[in-house]
């Protein structure tokens, strides 16, 4: 707030953009958020649970319902959009390549491109930071390895 109030002190006055389309789905949160979960990564989420799905069932069950459910499934940004502005936060922090590499793998699911990937490896660099971009650009490669 105290940013708009500053903006607005200046004469800047910022539009806002459309609200987000109330969500008319009767479904549970965790069945949308499983449904959106799967079309990110082009994969069925009726499986064994595995990883941090089995090994903390209450964290699965809050990333579909919140995460996936109420933020993803607005209609506000694209999945592509969203995805982007993960990897730029991903790229921010040290230690989370894994999560960094799975969101570039969802980017191409959703319909980027790996030359897209590489521009935007080069913004992370102009706006985050030259080491950030260089770590971004090496978990990216190793994604574009395996890529078809």
């Amino acid at each position: 707030m105290a940013v708009l109030e500053a903006r607005e002190a200046k004469g800047i006055n910022d539009e806002w953009d459309v609200e987000a389309s109330p969500i008319t789905d009767d479904r549970s949160k965790y069945e949308r958020g499983k449904e959106v979960l799967g079309k990110l990564t082009g994969a069925p989420q009726d499986g064994p649970k595995t990883g941090y799905a089995a090994f903390a069932p209450e964290i699965e069950v809050f990333l579909k319902e919140h995460l996936f459910a109420d933020i993803f499934g607005r209609d506000v940004l694209s999945y592509a959009e969203r995805e982007l502005v993960t990897i730029a936060v991903l790229s921010s922090i040290v230690g989370v390549e894994p999560m960094l590499q799975g969101h570039f793998n969802i980017c191409l699911n959703v319909g980027v491109t790996p030359d897209q990937l590489q521009q935007f490896v080069t913004i992370i660099a102009a706006t985050i930071g030259q080491k950030e971009a260089k770590a971004a650009q090496a978990v990216l490669g190793e994604v574009l390895k395996n890529y078809r």
